[in-house]
């Protein structure tokens, strides 16, 4: 119905936008400072730095611009929804943060936030001519209950190309296990969709919990945070922690949780059942300094280093979901046209 050539020139800086917005959106995230147990400008990990962050920042650009594209695409009536290829596209995008820096999983979070973002993004711009929040939700959603069984299987594959570490096993869960040799095929055989592997593990991971409910925390949590402590302060790092801390007290962070958890129980919804125990102390940690004003005080400030402190003193209380989070939130807000 369309020439693709034709609507990637005619589209160019709408999608080059959509590039720029995910580089964008992951860099302030990362910068963000003090983020309390992750990754920030002054602060790295033993086998991850500030550094390889930005540059996995910016590796996952072009994916997200093609994302866009196929967006585009659905949204024109040019292809189904359901070619998007979701799946295909956390995969590129998996790929590409890992070639650009020499540790492993950085991004693989962000990319499975990311990419149907950026695809509902050109969704709604093929449709409405721009983007913002409402629509952007409601194609996001689309893109999301549209994935395959060929998607869930790509998505496998990225997953384990992140080399993420801390997984667990999946037992009485209707999934085959990440390590289960032949996961593939049979996933494929019971053409079990992304859509529907997410439903599955959204009981134990705030990611997966995301993609089922329309981006529950990010839209209705995150974006309004962030857009609030902006327009009071109009300081992009204090109005990112402040969403960064928001979202953890609110959502007990899931990663933590596997971590924590996958040291006595290996059946990870076991594990993350036993880990929420020490991640809920971590939330009411941060509540308590939102309560006293987050970055925006004095107070808040020096309660925010001595919880950094605390959390990197061991690897395990990284509240890395709660990042990935705070990133989409970012990449809501900068799609929808906020710049710092």
């Amino acid at each position: 119905m369309y020439d693709d050539n034709d609507l990637r020139i005619k589209h160019s800086k709408f999608l080059d936008d959509v590039l720029k917005s995910a580089q964008l959106a992951a860099a302030l995230e990362v910068s963000g400072w003090p983020k309390p147990g992750n990754v920030h400008r002054t602060a790295n990990f033993d086998d991850a730095s500030f550094e390889q962050f930005i540059a996995g920042s910016i590796a996952l650009g072009p994916a997200n611009r093609e994302a866009g594209f196929r967006g585009i695409l659905a949204g024109l009536g040019s292809i189904r929804t359901e070619d998007v290829g979701v799946g295909r596209l956390v995969k590129r995008s998996v790929m590409d943060f890992k070639a650009w820096h020499r540790d492993g999983n950085t991004h693989l979070g962000i990319s499975l936030l990311f990419t149907p973002l950026s695809a509902g993004a050109g969704y709604t711009f093929a449709e409405r001519g721009e983007v913002e929040p409402l629509h952007l939700r409601e194609n996001v959603r689309r893109v999301m209950e549209a994935t395959t069984a060929l998607d869930a299987v790509e998505v496998y594959e990225a997953i384990k190309r992140a080399e993420t570490a801390g997984l667990g096993r999946l037992e009485g869960v209707d999934a085959p296990d990440l390590t289960e040799r032949g996961a593939d095929e049979k996933i494929l055989n019971r053409g079990q969709t992304l859509f529907e592997l997410m439903e599955l593990s959204s009981k134990w991971d705030n990611i997966s919990r995301e993609w089922v409910s329309g981006m529950e925390i990010s839209f209705e949590v995150g974006y309004p945070t962030l857009m609030k402590e902006y327009e009071e302060t109009g300081k992009i790092n204090t109005a990112t922690v402040n969403t960064f801390l928001t979202i953890l007290s609110r959502f007990p962070d899931t990663f933590i949780a596997r971590k924590v958890g996958v040291k006595v129980a290996q059946d990870i919804q076991k594990a993350v059942e036993s880990g929420l125990v020490k991640a809920k102390e971590v939330s009411e940690k941060a509540a308590k300094i939102i309560r006293i004003g987050g970055l925006k005080t004095v107070e808040g400030e020096k309660a925010l280093l001595a919880l950094d402190r605390e959390l990197r003193m061991g690897k395990e209380l990284n509240p890395g979901t709660t990042a990935d989070l705070t990133a989409a939130s970012l990449l809501i807000g900068v799609l929808c046209g906020l710049r710092p």
